[in-house]
């Protein structure tokens, strides 16, 4: 987070990319924990939300699944800013937060936070993101695969393979409410 913050020191404005750059592999962990968390909060009751929210993960999952060492992200985003000011101010909001995940997240599992293992996060973030359409015609049912996406993408951030499983648990309870949702 100080990192970020300071890539504001004398200037007006940080672009996305710059950000992007600053945090460098684990970005893909921030990329596909932030769409998540934006769908977990009241914002994902907006009709529509969660699809494109599935969308951008799709986007980042699949760089991840195919080994992609920095992702690419469309230029318009990329040059999209945000006051540094404004950037400080959101980032000190959530510092108790971050630092309460710094306090229980360990290097535990190593082989969970693998690349190899990265590989099957990322595609089994693809299948979640594909689920969600469906789930979107009940009212905040797409939070359970969003909710499995989001530890998946705290792993990756905190290097915690114990967020792998917690998160696999979660797929697989997302996977049985939509196969009960829909076909029972």
């Amino acid at each position: 987070m100080d990192r970020i913050i300071s890539l504001g020191e004398g200037k007006r404005t940080v672009a996305v990319d710059e950000i992007k750059k600053a945090i460098g592999q684990r970005s893909f962990g921030l990329f596909l924990f932030v769409p998540a968390i934006l769908e977990i909060s009241p914002v994902g009751g907006i009709p529509g939300l969660p699809t494109v929210l599935a969308l951008i993960i799709v986007l980042f999952a699949l760089q991840l699944l195919i080994g992609r060492r920095e992702f690419w992200i469309p230029g318009f985003i990329a040059r999209r800013s945000v006051k540094s000011d404004k950037l400080e101010k959101g980032l000190n909001k959530v510092r108790p937060v971050v630092r309460w995940l710094d306090r229980i997240s360990r290097k535990r599992l190593p082989w969970a936070t693998g690349s190899g293992f990265l590989k099957i996060i990322a595609a089994t973030c693809i299948v979640l993101a594909a689920s969600v359409p469906p789930l979107e015609l009940l009212p905040f049912a797409s939070t359970a695969p969003f909710s499995a996406i989001c530890l998946f993408g705290l792993d990756i951030t905190t290097r915690d393979g114990a967020l792998i499983l917690l998160g696999l648990i979660v797929a697989v309870g997302a996977f049985v409410l939509l196969g009960t949702g829909f076909i029972g």
